[in-house]
């Protein structure tokens, strides 16, 4: 199932490229915020997936292009993110385990406008990445059991801001910094995680084309890498890393699409730089 948020985030399914309103189907559900609301259909979607599905069957389409998309994870508890999690060219063996805390007020939706920020900043990248929605609350997971712990995946674009002197905090956690979605698919949908083109152009050239098999830490065990350190609730959102072969620099003006194999509608940002910056072209 693919699960979306649309319009003044109302709660819908995907069913061929238009979306149905499951609003009637969470009536009993009562919640403050967008991201409540998805915490709580994670957490008992196996209750609530018949009603869903009923619904879906009996509702009313929209076309894709008559809504405004919102992000599937607004505000997750926890943003965790891989660093160097792919065999590369330049990184041809697994390395340590790494990886950080990315703010989660940096989320934005498929179609806004990430904003540069006005720091002596070297480089700005835009990492495409398969993020992993997790299920039910997780600690001390194993290879074994990880996968029973996540509910889905989305997409995720992790801008980086090279050269300034915070490490990963002020490099990753900027407003806007973190383009999420538009679908949240159920992991039931995907096979294998570790089986998915990923592709991202910029400016309508495609330049990142890499799968998820080339992952140094597959799913699970990543997973339990990440849970040996921290406890994860349901919501909450872990980044698997990018293949940083094909990274270029991005700058005013931009657009930036992701692609993951199967998600369906892209995620697609604009780049405003205040600043009008070019040192870092060509």
């Amino acid at each position: 199932m693919k699960l979306i948020f649309f319009d003044e985030y109302k709660l819908g399914v995907i069913n061929r490229n238009e979306i149905v309103n499951i609003s009637d189907a969470l009536t009993d559900i009562s919640h403050h915020t967008p991201q409540e609301l998805m915490q709580m259909v994670i957490e008992d979607y196996d209750n609530l997936r018949s009603k869903i599905t009923e619904t879906v069957e009996n509702g009313n389409p929209i076309p894709l292009d008559n809504v405004t998309l919102k992000p599937p994870l607004p505000r997750p508890g926890q943003l965790v993110c891989l660093a160097g999690n792919y065999i590369e060219p330049d990184s041809p063996s697994r390395g340590d385990f790494n990886a950080f805390l990315k703010s989660p007020t940096s989320v934005i939706s498929t179609k806004e406008t990430v904003q540069l920020p006005e720091a002596d900043v070297t480089v700005f990248h835009f990492e495409p990445e398969l993020a992993i929605v997790i299920g039910k609350t997780a600690k001390h997971l194993t290879e074994e059991n990880a996968l029973d712990c996540v509910f889905g995946y989305t997409q995720l674009i992790d801008v980086s801001a090279r050269g300034l002197p915070g490490g990963f905090f002020l490099g990753k956690s900027w407003h806007t910094f973190a383009p999420m979605g538009p679908v949240l698919i159920t992991a039931d949908e995907i096979s294998d995680p570790n089986a998915l083109s990923v592709k991202l152009w910029i400016n309508d050239e495609l330049q990142h084309d890499f799968s998820t098999n080339s992952m140094a830490r597959f799913v699970p065990e990543l997973l339990a890498e990440v849970t040996n350190v921290l406890t994860l609730e349901p919501g909450d959102v872990v980044s698997t890393g990018t293949h940083h072969e094909a990274l270029t620099a991005i700058g005013d003006g931009d657009r930036v699409r992701l692609s993951i194999e199967g998600f369906g509608p892209e995620l697609a940002v604009d780049v405003l730089d205040p600043l009008k910056r070019t040192t870092w072209r060509g």
